[in-house]
């Protein structure tokens, strides 16, 4: 049996808390934010006049804006295709071609597509929280995504979450994203966990890189796009499949 094959088993009496990533580990919400980007950066380059290799909802979500804040996924991608762009504001029309603009269009085709596609929890999130909640260890999801409670509640998850620290969180807070560590580590401090006694849960390069910058006692990576070893580069101490290889004791 493969490591990622292999089950693997969260006891309440070694780990104080477990920290789930939310898109693509608790939620298939990743297959979503895909599509958006790629309508976003294909619009972009077109606008750019860039005779430029288009966006690669795979290759190209993972490298550059899974499990990164908004503005940083903009940033990052089009650094990829040699293109910066100011960086705008609030104040910014919608149509602009700044950072702050790009990003919250991005925002408005995700909301969109969740409502048309909907959300549901990915196999074995529900049966895994509910069995880690039954042995008393506290939960909490930590996301880039501003979208994070709407995306919990839909997909019936909301009431087995004690705390998240997600966009809307990071931005009150002044929190840098992934993959600095500290929303990870803010979501430990409410906990009232020791980073050392707490499990990390994602499927993003930078969520795992967080986790291992955290000094967490255990990055699980969630190999779900033939990344195993990049997770394992980024810090990830075990990677597998999905959720159903994981259960509480």
């Amino acid at each position: 049996m493969d490591e990622a094959s292999a089950p693997l088993v969260l006891a309440r009496r070694d780990w104080d808390a477990v920290l789930f990533d939310l898109d693509g580990v608790l939620t298939d919400t990743a297959r979503i934010h895909a599509v958006a980007w790629q309508v976003l950066f294909d619009e972009v380059l077109h606008r750019q006049h860039a005779n430029l290799r288009p966006f690669d909802p795979e290759g190209d979500y993972l490298a550059h804006v899974d499990g990164r804040k908004r503005e940083d996924g903009v940033r990052g991608f089009l650094a990829s295709r040699g293109l910066v762009l100011p960086e705008g504001s609030a104040a910014d029309p919608p149509d602009a071609l700044t950072v702050a603009a790009v990003a919250r269009r991005k925002q408005a085709l995700f909301e969109d597509l969740l409502r048309r596609q909907g959300v549901a929890p990915l196999p074995g999130a529900a049966a895994l929280l509910r069995a880690l909640r039954a042995r008393g260890m506290p939960i909490a999801v930590v996301s880039a995504s501003r979208n994070c409670a709407a995306v919990l509640e839909a997909a019936g998850l909301e009431a087995l979450v004690d705390t998240r620290v997600d966009g809307v969180e990071a931005a009150r807070l002044g929190l840098p994203g992934k993959p600095a560590p500290d929303t990870f580590l803010e979501a430990a401090r409410r906990l009232g966990a020791a980073p050392a006694r707490c499990v990390v849960v994602e499927d993003a390069q930078a969520g795992v890189e967080a986790g291992q910058r955290g000094g967490f006692g255990l990055v699980i990576g969630i190999d779900r796009h033939g990344q195993a070893e990049a997770l394992r580069q980024h810090g990830a101490h075990r990677v597998v499949r999905d959720l159903t290889r994981l259960s509480a004791a």
